[in-house]
């Protein structure tokens, strides 16, 4: 048992920390699945680390 109520205010931001929560989940996941397909497509080539060390 807690030992003072919980403030409705505190209910609404654990609401909204949720969709935060969610939002920046679904954005990561987006970045990750761009990277692979980025990665795993045929024409993606490393770039040539020995061209720039003149």
């Amino acid at each position: 048992m807690a030992l003072r109520k919980e403030h409705e205010i505190h209910k609404r931001r654990s609401g909204r920390n949720l969709g935060v929560g969610i939002l920046l989940g679904a954005f990561v996941v987006l970045v990750l699945a761009l990277t692979m397909v980025k990665v795993t497509s045929a024409s993606f080539k490393f770039p040539d680390a020995q061209a720039e060390q003149d």
